[in-house]
């Protein structure tokens, strides 16, 4: 997908439900967002979940689709040798990818206003994505590179010195990240890029720029971020409330799913014909 001619998408997921229904919509990817990981454990974005508190979230979602899992990795968790025992263990449980920013641990959300937003030394993070790539056994695992200068007040010399190097160190695409309200940063970037290798973006903030602009620029893939997320909170703070002001379920029912398609999600059908298999029959 990274290195398809065609613009690519891949969808937010953040446990194994909704990782099967963002396979069932027909996406050929997921994204493992670390926001919206971090939030349905009920925790801030800013490593407070450990790694392999992560990873058992992964695992959920791997077994739940057949589909590749990119992972939102933050910084790797750590140094050079977090990040390459964390390259193991993502293959261990069939994810295809992860994808590593160039800040410091514990890192700070890129979408928070207001915040300090300090960079990796370039050489140290290059070194990072030359161990992962180095350790990794399967050969189509990848590594995206996400560079954060511009969401760190940086220009644009920076975030190009940054995605060469990492490039140079091995990375399979570049993650070049902006929060602004206009795609400025994107459209500067992929100018001064001139096709070096894969580009991803994540239009949260510009998410008003038609999808062919993106096209138009050479963008390889595109990620929708939170958006999973984000509806569930909608829905279950609508849902809740609503029942908290009814104390009845009369105004909710038709607005939810039936339990049959929760049910028919979890895979209930297969274990019913395994029974019929594999349990005396009586």
């Amino acid at each position: 997908m990274l290195e398809s001619p065609e613009l690519e998408f891949i969808m937010e997921a953040h446990n194994g439900l909704s990782a099967k229904i963002v396979q069932e919509a027909g996406f050929k990817g997921i994204w493992g967002s670390g926001l919206s990981i971090s939030a349905q454990l009920g925790v801030r974005d800013s490593n407070e979940a450990s790694w392999t508190q992560v990873t058992d979230v992964m695992e959920f979602m791997s077994d739940a689709t057949d589909i590749p899992i990119l992972l939102d990795a933050d910084t790797g968790y750590g140094n050079f040798n977090n990040a390459r025992r964390l390259v193991k263990k993502l293959e261990m449980r069939g994810v295809a990818g992860a994808c590593l920013e160039d800040k410091l641990f514990p890192k700070t959300n890129s979408l928070l206003d207001g915040r300090a937003q300090p960079l990796a030394e370039v050489d140290e993070f290059a070194l990072k994505i030359k161990a992962c790539k180095e350790t990794q056994s399967d050969p189509d695992f990848c590594i995206v590179a996400r560079v954060e200068a511009f969401i760190a007040g940086w220009g644009l010399d920076e975030a190009l010195k940054r995605a060469e190097a990492y490039r140079n160190a091995g990375a399979d695409a570049i993650l070049m990240h902006s929060k602004k309200s206009d795609p400025s940063d994107i459209e500067a970037f992929m100018k001064a890029w001139n096709n070096q290798g894969p580009v991803v973006i994540v239009p949260t903030k510009y998410y008003t720029v038609p999808t062919d602009h993106f096209r138009d620029l050479g963008v390889s893939m595109i990620i929708w971020a939170n958006h999973n997320m984000r509806a569930s909170v909608a829905a279950m703070q609508q849902t809740t409330q609503q029942i908290m002001k009814d104390q009845s379920l009369v105004n909710v029912e038709d607005k939810i799913v039936p339990v049959k398609e929760v049910f028919r999600l979890q895979g209930d059908q297969e274990l019913k014909e395994a029974e019929n298999k594999y349990l005396p029959q009586q």
